[in-house]
This record gives C-alpha cells, sequence and structure tokens, in this order.
C-alpha cells in the first residue's frame, strides 16, 4: 500500500465552493440536509465527497468543527440507499460523547431511509447493547474499548459484512492508546472495504495506521493552518498558583451572563471546582470520565440547553464536540501540548461568532504560554482585574474550598467515587481501551445545583 506521500492529493483552494447537489448527492439526502439547515458544502466536504462518492479511500485532515462527521456520513448513507443490506458501516471514535454526536447526525442525514444505527461505548449496559445489535443495525458508533468488548463476548455479532471503515479523530485515538485494540478490529473486518481516515493532525502514529488500512488513498487537506479563529479574543492573567481559585471565582463572577466552559487537567479539580461553584451560588455542572455515561450526557444536555452556564471539564469535553453558543473559554490548568489549548478554544467562536478565552498562568507556565503564543502566531492580552474585589472575595472561596475538600472527602470515606455514586471501576474512554470495563448503573447527572450561601462579592 502507498505511503500518505504517495497518495494521492486533494487540497481545498480559494475557489466557489459547489453545491450538494453538484456534488452528486441523491434527493433523500439533499431533503435532509435542507432540513437541517446546511445550505453550503464546507471545504473538506466539497474536497472529499466526490473521491469518496466514487469509491476511493480517503484521508481527511482538517481541524475540529469543519464539518468532517457529515463528510463521511454523507458518501456512506449514499452507498447504503444503494446496497441496502445487513451491517453496513462503523465508525470509531475516542470519546463516548463525541460517538453520540456521530450518531446523532447519520440518524438526522438518514431519516428520510429509514437509517438504523446504533452506538456502542462504555459506561453503558452490555446487555442492552447485544440487543440493539440483534437488531441489525446499519451504522455502528464505538468507543474502540466497548466494540472489541462486543466482538469477543456477543454471540452472534461480527463485522463480517462490513462495507465501510471510519477512523474519526485518529490521532486522539491514538494519543489514548487505542492502537492495539484498533489493529485487533482491523483483523476481523474485510479486507475488501473503503476505509476513511479523519484527523486534526498527521503524527507518525496517524500515518502508520494509515498505511495498514487505507488502499491508495485521496487525502485532502485544509486548514493546513494549525491555529484558533480570527473571532476568538485571547486573554491571559498571570497569578502566584495560591491565588487560582480566587482568581477563577472572580472571572466568572464579573462574567455571570456568559456561557462558560472551564478546562481542568484533572478529574479531582473538576469535582472541586463544581462543588465549590455550587457552594458560592453559581449554576455550574461538571464533566469528566469518571462520571457514569448518563451523567455526562446530563451534564451536557442542561448546558447546552442554558440550564447551567457553567460547565467544569477535563479535556473529555476538549474535542469533536459541537456545543453551540459558548461565550467564554477558560483554563484554570494551561494545557502542557499547544494543541490541547486550541481545541479547548475551539469551544468558542464557533461558525463564525465570537469568543473569548482566559488562561490563568501562574509563575511555573510561563514557558508554556510562550509555546502556546508562538503556535498560535498571535501575543494573548492581559485580562484586567481589580485587586480590591479579589481580595473580597478571598474569605468566601477559601471558604467554599474546604466544603469542597470535605464534601469529596465523605465521598470517598462513604464508598462514593467523584461522580457521587459507588465506586465503579473505570472506563474514562469508552471500554477497556480506556481502562478497566465500566458496568455502572444510570445515575442522575450530578448537579451543582442551589446555592447554600451567598457570595459577598457576588454581583
Amino acid at each position: 500500500m502507498p505511503s500518505a506521500e504517495e497518495a494521492s492529493t486533494s487540497t481545498a483552494n480559494d475557489a466557489p465552493l459547489p453545491s450538494f447537489r453538484s456534488l452528486g448527492l441523491i434527493d433523500p439526502l439533499l431533503d435532509a440536509l435542507s432540513q437541517l439547515n446546511f445550505t453550503t458544502p464546507t471545504e473538506i466536504q466539497s474536497s472529499s465527497l466526490p473521491p469518496a462518492l466514487a469509491g476511493r479511500d480517503i484521508i481527511g485532515v482538517a481541524k475540529t468543527g469543519s464539518g468532517k462527521t457529515a463528510a463521511f456520513a454523507l458518501p456512506i448513507l449514499q452507498k447504503l440507499w444503494e446496497e441496502p443490506k445487513g451491517l453496513f458501516a462503523c465508525v470509531l471514535a475516542p470519546t463516548r460523547e463525541l460517538a453520540y454526536q456521530i450518531s446523532q447526525q447519520f440518524e438526522s442525514l438518514g431519516a428520510g431511509m429509514g437509517v438504523r444505527c446504533c452506538c456502542i461505548v462504555g459506561g453503558m449496559s452490555m446487555m442492552d447493547q447485544a440487543v440493539a445489535l440483534a437488531k441489525k443495525p446499519h451504522v455502528v458508533v464505538a468507543t474502540p474499548g466497548r466494540l472489541n468488548d462486543h466482538l469477543e463476548n456477543t454471540k452472534g455479532f461480527s463485522l463480517r459484512t462490513l462495507k465501510f471503515l471510519v477512523l474519526d479523530e485518529a490521532d486522539r485515538l491514538l494519543d489514548l492508546d487505542f492502537g492495539p485494540i484498533i489493529d485487533k478490529i482491523l483483523k476481523v473486518i474485510p479486507k475488501e472495504r473503503s476505509t476513511y481516515l479523519f484527523s486534526a493532525t498527521m503524527t507518525t502514529k496517524v500515518a502508520k495506521l494509515q498505511r495498514a488500512s487505507l488502499s491508495n488513498p485521496v487525502r485532502v487537506e485544509v486548514n493546513e493552518k494549525y491555529s484558533t479563529v480570527d473571532t476568538l479574543l485571547q486573554y491571559y492573567l498571570f497569578i502566584p498558583l495560591n491565588q487560582k481559585d480566587v482568581n477563577l471565582i472572580y472571572l466568572v463572577n464579573s462574567l455571570a451572563q456568559n456561557s462558560i466552559i472551564i478546562f481542568t487537567r484533572t478529574v479531582h479539580d473538576a469535582q472541586r471546582l463544581s462543588i465549590m461553584f455550587r457552594t458560592l451560588g453559581f449554576q455550574a455542572v461538571p464533566l469528566h470520565g469518571q462520571l457514569s455515561q448518563s451523567q455526562r450526557l446530563g451534564a451536557l444536555g442542561k448546558f447546552k440547553s442554558g440550564g447551567r452556564k457553567i460547565l467544569v471539564a477535563t479535556d473529555v469535553a476538549s474535542r469533536g464536540l459541537d456545543i453551540p453558543h459558548v461565550d467564554v473559554v477558560m483554563n484554570y490548568d494551561i494545557p502542557t501540548h499547544s494543541k490541547d489549548y486550541i481545541h479547548r478554544v475551539g469551544r468558542t467562536a464557533r461558525a463564525g461568532r465570537s469568543g473569548k478565552s482566559i488562561t490563568l498562568v501562574t509563575q511555573y507556565d510561563v514557558e508554556l504560554l510562550q509555546r502556546i503564543e508562538a503556535v498560535i502566531g498571535k501575543k494573548m492580552e492581559l485580562w484586567p482585574t481589580d485587586n480590591e474585589e479579589i481580595a473580597l472575595l478571598r474569605e468566601r472561596v477559601d471558604e467554599a474550598g474546604r466544603v469542597a475538600v470535605n464534601e469529596m472527602k465523605e465521598d470517598a470515606a462513604n464508598g462514593r467515587g467523584v461522580g457521587g455514586g459507588r465506586k465503579r471501576r473505570r472506563d474514562d474512554q469508552g471500554g477497556r481501551g480506556g481502562g478497566k470495563d465500566e458496568r455502572d448503573r444510570d445515575d442522575d447527572v450530578v448537579e451543582a445545583g442551589m446555592p447554600r450561601k451567598k457570595s459577598k462579592g457576588r454581583r
């Protein structure tokens, strides 16, 4: 098989984008696109659809939010219309939330065709999933670990009839060390198939996977410069490490009417900060890998609907998710890798809208800030602060911090995990690929709800 360098290449240019009809899509798909208000193809769609519809394998290199899901879903659905039989396509995604989002888009685009789609991820009942697989879906969207569980343990389930394999966010899949599981899956699917590999970056691991799984691919590359959008205003706040919490609360307090995502490096901080916000009277909800799947979907649903103004999340929410109307992204912890910063702040300023990002920088983070600025090609501006107001908040924030620590200690002492339920075996990324298989119950989402006390500094 040819290498990435030998693969034929199609690169988007500045020519006017064609219509979906001119790309050769059938009427049922055109009707679905119209109902979803998809009027004009994006660059990745207009570049990849013609070769995909012609039966070629595709390597798609494009950043999050560029319309990649429709770019691979539309040719699969069109071929399914022409040849409707059995399990037709399998899509592998790195996180549960992204898998659900892809599944929903397949169902929306294929609504007029009667497409049956099944989402197979960790954190949900294996038995219920086995029943869903027995109903012969056309498309399976899965995290690699849980799909491999079913291939090994679910009687009657196989991928022998598969016509399409999609590896979405391939760089992220391999970052999470799903490589050995993907190798297992590749061994049990037909060699005669179409394969689409989509990735934000072409790492050496992705190039190796491409050589192993694709045949004579067309490489479609758009948005080659890995950067942030022009409508995003980027700020930093330089603070001592021991004042991170009070400065974060100050920022949220001063932007209280906005929809905010706060990114942390650890599950512990995501949970601790969400309890602090609840104690101080803010409507916040946590999202991280140690919540059950129903809690994670519930948290996303409440944030998307506006029921909660603040989402405190780990990087499980940084890639692929389409969360509309996020006004501000805050980095409580500055990311170690510049590309993670770009993915995080990409949750705001989407689809031409404006947005803000604010990164907390301590004395230990200066080099990381400079590295990020070099990658994005611009200097961040210093966010203005009111030292007197921060000082007024300090006592209440310290008290809220003690409440959060005590509550988490009580949960641990009573055998409850950070999600508030009984301790579960971890499945952070959806099956054995991201940890031990998790067979938990569907707890209600943990909400950061009614305040315990009002903040003195709250406006």
